[in-house]
This record gives structure tokens, sequence and C-alpha cells, in this order.
């Protein structure tokens, strides 16, 4: 997918305004006209790809990995405490006090699957743990961390992930002043 700097729309060719995945499966880099890179060379140094261990998410780091080779990349996932709160409303009280190390449990053994991803292809990526509201954590990471690419799936899970998430993507792709690949 090459991006039009000439387009009206100032996205990627291919993709409509507010579209975060190509039509027909393929990635769609979503990039604001101020975000289009000068030089037609441009490769990003440091990626953040957003990681929950969903097909879509191994997706794109996949993507990450094989187009970035380069770049430094860093696995992420978000502790999202709403959806922590709807686990404890459903297992009661000894869930409710677990609740956070579970889930820090759940985040290590989803990163670890991002790890093993990547070293199938030989790259030592970083991963990182953040807890929050999902597409602000990420933008804040993004702010703090030199990251110049983003890199995630359309959409999460499943059910209310799959909800939150793609909501979450379409966020960040519209928030983020940096350019955002999703992978639909």
């Amino acid at each position: 997918m090459s991006i039009d700097p000439r387009a009206d729309t100032g996205h990627a060719t291919g993709c409509a305004d507010g579209v975060v995945n190509g039509t027909d499966g393929r990635p769609c880099s979503t990039v604001h006209s101020s975000q289009i890179p000068s030089n037609p060379n441009y490769m990003p140094d440091n990626v953040l790809v957003a990681f929950d261990g969903s097909p879509l998410s191994e997706r794109a780091l996949t993507y990450a990995l094989e187009t970035f080779p380069e770049a430094s990349i860093t696995a992420m996932y978000v502790i999202n405490p709403v959806t922590s709160i709807i686990d404890v409303e459903a297992g009661g009280l000894p869930v409710a006090e677990d609740w956070y190390d579970n889930a820090k449990d759940r985040a290590q053994s989803i990163l670890a699957t991002a790890t093993d991803l990547a070293t199938e292809y030989d790259v030592d990526i970083d991963t990182a743990t953040e807890v929050g509201r999902p597409a602000r954590a990420i933008l804040e990471y993004v702010d703090d961390h030199d990251i110049d690419q983003i890199v995630m799936g359309s959409h999460g899970r499943s059910g209310i992930d799959r909800t939150l998430l793609g909501s979450v993507a379409e966020t960040v792709t519209r928030r983020a002043r940096i350019p955002v690949t999703s992978i639909g």
C-alpha cells in the first residue's frame, strides 16, 4: 500500500477516511497528511505493536517484523480495568482480591507469545505492560517512548473485547500524531 501525499484526505491510497483496514484484508496505513514522511525511503526507528494475543495482533506483529526489520519493536499489552471489573463481578470476591495479579499473569503469558513469534523471525523485541484505558495507554506510551510507527489489529478477541478494541483501533488511528497501520 503506498501513501499518496496528493490525496485530499491525506490517507494511504485505498483507505477511506475512518477506515482502519483495507476491504481486501490487506493492511491499511492510515496516515494523516501532516504525518506523511518527506523522505520516500522513510523507515521508522521505533515501532509499537498493540498485542492482545488475538490472531489479528499476531498478524500485526508479523507485519511489523517483516516490514520494519531494522526497527526496534515493542509489543505492548494493556490491562484494561473495565474488563477486569466485568470479570470481578462475574467471579465474585475471590476474583476481586486477585484481579490485578491475574491480569499481570495473563499479560506476561500473552507477551511471551509475542516474544516467541519474534524469535521465529530471529528478532529480539521489547515488551511492555500498561494499565488503563487501552487507547489512552497506547497514545501515552507512544509520546513517552519516542515511537514513530504504530501497528495494531483492527479489532481484538471477541465479544466485549472485540467491541472495545475495535473502538481502540479507531481512536488510536484518529488521535495518533504518527503513522498507524491497522491490520484487518
